[in-house]
């Protein structure tokens, strides 16, 4: 089995420096790519002001320099997903099964191991860049295809952004997770309920070593259980019920 998460752009201050891996031709080529472009013209990749366009100018030429320091992707992301990662309680049996089962999929490195050392960055799909004439999308399509191609059981915490990604035959076989709280008898999700949800669904399925999609479907955690009847082969809904605030 093989759990896919995405990255995030805000990163942990206090994450631990591990020493640096080797780093891929293509990864190579999209440092090669930044490397080359000024603290303004990041700013119009970004959509940021120039002053964060600057500390992305400076990672950038680090990455190029090969003076970058380099971080767990575990530890390093800390958006509101990976805040709810019982990452700092993990056993070692814990951290072997992520090691095993668990996949970042990044815009720099391709599909990684949770564990694979990174240099801090903040990359994503959305910045619109050419790589050798391909959009970052055609450009890691093929690699992601392959990160995943010999998987039975894919299960999906990624939103449409590095979902899309992958070929459409691909993304067929994966198992998407669907979060909701219901009110007053009203479902609704939004990206604050998913993000939280993904990151404590994930420790449920790490703690208990979780196998196959059966398994999956007996995890509770925050009120959140499995609804059968809001489910499909390929969509898991898991519903909270929440009091209405007055």
């Amino acid at each position: 089995m093989k759990i896919l998460i995405p990255t995030a752009k805000e990163l942990n201050k206090k994450a631990q420096e591990v020493p640096e891996e080797f780093l891929g031709e293509k990864t190579k080529n999209i440092i090669d790519e930044f490397a080359d472009k000024k603290p303004e013209e990041l700013a119009k990749i970004y959509k940021i002001k120039e002053e964060k366009a600057q500390e992305e100018y400076v990672r950038w030429q680090n990455l190029a320099n090969h003076t970058a320091k380099s971080y767990r992707a575990l530890e390093l992301f800390n958006g509101l997903m990976y805040r709810n990662i019982s990452r700092d309680n993990f056993t070692e049996e814990d951290a072997e099964y992520t090691k095993k089962n668990v996949y970042i999929t990044t815009a720099l490195y391709g599909v990684i191991n949770a564990y694979e050392a990174i240099h801090e960055h903040r990359l994503d799909f959305l910045q619109n860049v050419k790589i050798k004439d391909s959009s970052l999308k055609n450009f890691w399509r093929e690699d992601y295809d392959r990160s995943v191609e010999n998987d039975e059981v894919i299960i999906l915490l990624l939103s449409s952004e590095f979902e899309e990604v992958f070929s459409k035959t691909i993304r067929e076989k994966f198992i998407k997770i669907t979060f909701m709280e219901e009110k007053n008898g009203d479902l609704k999700t939004h990206s604050t309920i998913s993000k939280k949800a993904r990151g404590k669904f994930l420790s449920e399925i790490i703690k208990r070593k979780i196998t196959n999609i059966r398994e999956v479907e007996t995890i509770k955690f925050d009120g959140f259980e499995y609804k059968s009847e809001l489910s499909t082969e390929n969509n898991l809904a898991f519903v909270a019920k929440r009091q209405k605030r007055r």
